[in-house]
C-alpha cells in the first residue's frame, strides 16, 4: 500500500508540475491534486527535495517504460523513412496527451537539476530500445561515429520537441528528414 501512495503521490506531482510549474509544485498542491487529506504528501515525502526526487524518478520510470516499447510499435528501422517515421512517433507522443504533460514537468526538473547533483543523476540519459534501435540503424548505414552520432540526434529532437511546447505546433517532418539525413552524413 505504501509504494501504491508513493506512485500516486508522484504522478500527482508530475501533474501540478505540468500545470502549475515549479513554483506551484507544494505538498499541499500534490495533496489536493491526489485527493488526499492535507499532510499526506509530507508524511512520504517530508521535504521538498524528497518530493523532487521522487517525482523524478518516477518520470523517468514512465519514460523508459515509453521507450522500451516504442519499437514494438514500429516496423524494424531499415529505412531513412522507417527512423523518420519513428522520430515523428516519440514527438507526437511528447508533444500530446500524458506524453505532453511529462515533457513540461521534465523540462522543469531539468533545469532544477542544474542546482541539484541528485536531479541531474537521476535524470542521465539512460539506455533504451528506442536509443539502441537508433545506434543499430545507424551503424548499419555506415556512421562511424555512432555514439556521438546518436547521442545528437536524439538531442536535436529533444530541442524541438522543446521548441513546440513552447511555441505550440507539431515538429515538421522536414526538421527531422534534415536531422536524419545530418545523423547519416
Amino acid at each position: 500500500m505504501a509504494s501504491d501512495r508513493r506512485t500516486l503521490l508522484a504522478d500527482s506531482a508530475i501533474d501540478v508540475l505540468a500545470d502549475d510549474g515549479i513554483r506551484g509544485l507544494t505538498h499541499r498542491a500534490v495533496d489536493r491534486r491526489a485527493a488526499l487529506p492535507p499532510g499526506t504528501t509530507s508524511a512520504y515525502f517530508r521535504t521538498r527535495a524528497a518530493l523532487l526526487t521522487a517525482l523524478v524518478t518516477r518520470l523517468v520510470q514512465l519514460d523508459q517504460a515509453e521507450l522500451h516499447t516504442m519499437p514494438t510499435e514500429l516496423p524494424p528501422l531499415r529505412t531513412v523513412e522507417d527512423l523518420v517515421k519513428g522520430m515523428a512517433l516519440l514527438t507526437r507522443q511528447r508533444l500530446t496527451g500524458e506524453g505532453r504533460r511529462r515533457s513540461l514537468a521534465r523540462y522543469a526538473c531539468t533545469i532544477e537539476s542544474v542546482r541539484d547533483p541528485e536531479l541531474r543523476e537521476i535524470l542521465l540519459l539512460r539506455e533504451n530500445a528506442g536509443r539502441e534501435a537508433v545506434r543499430i540503424f545507424l551503424a548499419a548505414h555506415g556512421v562511424t561515429d555512432v555514439e556521438n552520432r546518436t547521442h545528437t540526434l536524439l538531442t536535436c529532437i529533444d530541442g524541438l520537441v522543446f521548441d513546440r511546447l513552447v511555441s505550440g505546433g507539431e515538429v515538421p517532418r522536414e526538421a527531422l528528414e534534415g536531422l536524419v539525413a545530418a545523423a547519416l552524413r
